[in-house]
């Protein structure tokens, strides 16, 4: 008679030979069913309408429904650990802001290891934080501001949608990396942040770029630095801090495609051939530049180098700021 231990082990093996075969199967076929793409954020905003975008092209282009599941809470950490729990065939993806990177040393506990849990498929776009000021400051460059804060030490503020988000920490990063006395003000969004400067209570801000180029493209805010590599189409005449001589301080939001660790990679491979050839159509990068981002299409391999990098970035940043954990 088998022991109730060999009973086990067979079942086991059973069990792990058909998870096998049909992992197998699906890679044969992939995608056979409808693949989840989870956006760890409520329906609207810019990651939910870029995840959309991307589904609906990987539908037409693949044949099988991509749908978008939002699970949103807890700044994207909520919807993002259940995609890093979820099934690695390739029908379980996450399509998520910068708070992927920001969140593991922002909050006390996140339940999901960014570096272990979850493969990138691709960084599918970026976008800059914009440094800002009301149109009545003396200030017309970069330089000028930084001057200013120096000489009237502890008398500036800057406003920023929120603690942790990515324009506050492209503040902190300004901050500490120039030795600049700012006082940092968060407000509950972007909007309120940017109208606070419009009015003139808060003279400076850091923000992403979509909530603020028609105000800066209308006169109502003066864009001094752009936090990217590049130039942004959408404001070509502001400069990056490399130009105004603040290399290092690229702070780009980006938008990652995931999925969970252990995923084949043939299927990673093809998913990411697709958003590439999605991401160069005309139409896809015009509509792209109306949300104020730029296509980046980073491979599997370029993406995880890119999130341990962006990781150790934050990290420092919020450890020398001595920003609360939430």
């Amino acid at each position: 008679m088998k022991s109730i231990a060999a009973v086990l082990l067979s079942a086991a093996l059973l069990s792990a030979n058909i998870c096998q075969a049909q992992v197998d199967a699906d890679r044969a076929g992939y995608p056979n069913r409808p693949v989840r793409i989870v956006v760890p954020f409520a329906p609207g905003g810019v990651t939910d309408v870029m995840g959309r975008l991307l589904a609906q092209k990987l539908s037409e282009n693949l044949g099988q429904q991509f749908y978008v599941d939002n699970q949103g809470g807890a700044g994207g950490n909520i919807g993002t650990a259940a995609a890093a729990a979820a099934r690695p065939d390739g029908y379980t993806l996450v399509v998520t802001s910068s708070s992927y990177v920001v969140n593991p040393s922002l909050h006390a506990k996140v339940n999901y290891d960014p570096a272990k849990d979850l493969i990138p498929v691709t960084i599918a776009a970026a976008s800059p934080n914009l440094l800002v000021v009301n149109p009545g400051e003396p200030a017309k460059t970069a330089g000028e501001l930084i001057d200013a804060i120096r000489k009237s030490s502890g008398k500036h503020s800057f406003a920023s949608a929120g603690v942790g988000t990515t324009p506050h920490l492209s503040g902190e990063l300004f901050r500490l990396s120039l030795g600049l006395d700012m006082v940092h003000v968060p407000f509950t969004g972007a909007g309120p942040a940017l109208q606070s400067v419009v009015a003139g209570h808060t003279p400076i801000a850091f923000t992403g770029l979509p909530p603020a180029v028609n105000l800066v493209k209308a006169g109502n805010l003066r864009a001094l630095v752009a936090t990217s590599a590049n130039r942004s189409t959408a404001l070509p005449d502001v400069p990056t801090v490399a130009e105004v001589g603040l290399a290092g301080q690229e702070a780009e939001t980006l938008l990652f495609v995931l999925t969970p660790a252990g995923t084949p990679r043939e299927i990673v491979n093809l998913l990411h051939r697709e958003i590439v050839k999605i991401a160069a159509a005309p139409d896809i990068q015009q509509k792209f530049d109306a949300l104020g981002f730029a296509a980046m299409t980073t491979t599997p391999d370029e993406s995880f180098a890119r999130v341990k990098e962006e990781l150790a970035k934050w990290a420092k940043v919020i450890r020398d700021a001595n920003i609360q954990r939430q």
